[in-house]
């Protein structure tokens, strides 16, 4: 699923209405009546939202239905980046799209710039994509796996991370600078530097080993716990990268213009720069990024969350660099960990002590014991459980942060259309089911053209037929 901008500078301000219609009536319907994207889009002549549907459709921004029995269309994921991308260009955040610098096994991320020419990264949210092996195992909740409800999480997930980012950069810890967001679109700032995963030497890898695990303890005493802190999520700053390691990937950037025209509007939605955050960034070696599946300290599953991302700092390190420390009970130093310390790693009993409270600020899951939280808190927890399922299999689809020169745009479009090929195998063993469902789907359309009132709706605001 590539990010294709080529066409959207062509696009008029009636596609776009006609766009955010069928994004709003895709709220309670999955097919939206010609009549309503009429309606919710504002324009005036029905002729004129035809042709618009027609020239959306032709880009593949829209779609129908196959065998619908009323004329009706719902929104690609195409026409949902359009709507995101054009929410953050009227905004002056965003205005050129440039390569692709990974894919994520729930996300794209993309390089991009501001219409001051700062280069910023995107990250694009595609719950339900991708990680066949961890989603499909929650993918019961959304029987029907229609496209519109896996919208809806993205959109869930893009909000949950950027809300997370505000907070823990305001609050001083090490994370890139939120700048923005609209629907499953993230805008934050661009790191110079390689993932973890990618570093062959480090000029003090042991400070950097305590520096990681104070981080650990420091976000559990603020009440969160990452829950996927590894090699994939920390990006070591290309000043801290020695031995001719460091990768400028700025030099291979290229950029598409959006917009013909930069827009005029250049406030940004973005958090007003916190100096302690500046200042601990600008000290540290690396810096933390993946956010929308974190927890509270007081989840049920926290203590076993804590270790993993401990145990997973603790393996990198004893197999990268062969670090494996032990606890020193002859040392009295406990503000650090390993070699020089008291203790060797953490411990989620003895270390983590609450100071603050942000997972209450921003509802992380089980921020409260008897949490009551909304539907859409429980949905995107639903979504984002299978994120926090790590084993062996699944580590090379985290590279969430990877560099063009080790993943170019060419592969990036390679392993798409590899993604692609397993969705239709996944989609070939389900195919009795798929049959059912398409039954059920032609039932409520047909319900829906006779006029049939009062039909109900799941949680995710699609129609429902009763037993």
């Amino acid at each position: 699923m590539k990010l294709d901008t080529t066409h959207m500078r062509y696009l008029t301000t009636d596609d776009f209405k006609v766009l955010q219609g069928i994004e709003i009536g895709t709220r309670n319907h999955e097919l939206v009546p010609t009549s309503l994207i009429h309606s919710l889009g504002g324009m005036k002549s029905p002729t004129g939202t035809q042709r618009a549907i027609g020239d959306l459709a032709k880009l593949k921004l829209v779609s129908r239905l196959r065998n619908a029995k009323y004329d009706g269309f719902r929104l690609t994921y195409n026409g949902f980046d359009y709507l995101a991308l054009k929410s953050m260009l009227n905004r002056g955040t965003l205005y050129s799209v440039g390569t692709t610098i990974g894919v994520g096994k729930e996300s794209d991320i993309y390089s991009v710039s501001d219409t001051k020419g700062v280069q910023k990264v995107m990250k694009i949210h595609r719950l339900g994509r991708t990680s066949f092996k961890t989603v499909k195992n929650n993918r019961d909740y959304l029987k029907n796996k229609l496209t519109s409800s896996w919208m809806y999480l993205s959109r869930l997930a893009a909000q949950k991370e950027y809300e997370f980012m505000v907070v823990l950069y305001q609050n001083g810890f090490i994370v890139p600078q939120p700048f923005d967001y609209s629907r499953h679109c993230v805008l934050m700032e661009w790191i110079k530097g390689i993932p973890m995963k990618h570093l062959r030497s480090h000029e003090n890898f042991r400070k950097l080993y305590s520096d990681l695990m104070n981080f650990i303890v420091k976000l559990g005493n603020h009440g969160l716990i990452h829950c996927d802190f590894n090699e994939f999520n920390i990006i070591i700053r290309d000043t801290a990268v020695t031995g001719g390691n460091a990768i400028n990937i700025a030099g291979n950037y290229k950029t598409t213009t959006i917009d013909s025209k930069p827009s005029r509007d250049t406030k940004a939605s973005a958090p007003a720069s916190s100096e302690t955050a500046e200042s601990a960034s600008a000290q540290s070696d690396f810096v933390v990024i993946d956010f929308p599946q974190c927890v509270s300290i007081e989840h049920a599953d926290a203590k076993e969350y804590f270790d993993r991302d401990v145990n997973g700092i603790r393996a990198f390190f004893e197999k990268k660099f062969r670090y494996k420390p032990t606890h020193d009970p002859t040392m009295l130093d406990t503000d650090g960990y390993g070699d020089g310390y008291k203790y060797a790693y953490p411990n989620f009993k003895r270390d983590v002590k609450r100071e603050n409270s942000l997972d209450v600020e921003v509802k992380a899951s089980g921020y409260a014991k008897k949490q009551t939280g909304n539907r859409e808190d429980k949905d995107l927890e639903s979504a984002v459980q299978g994120m926090r399922i790590n084993n062996g299999e699944e580590e090379e689809d985290e590279d969430e942060y990877n560099d063009l020169s080790d993943f170019s745009a060419e592969e990036a479009e390679e392993d798409s259309e590899e993604e692609e090929l397993d969705l239709e195998d996944l989609e070939d063993e389900d195919e009795d089911q798929e049959e059912d469902l398409k039954q059920e789907n032609e039932k409520i359309i047909e319900a829906l053209s006779s006029g049939v009132k009062g039909l109900k709706m799941d949680k995710l605001g699609n129609y429902i037929l009763e037993e």
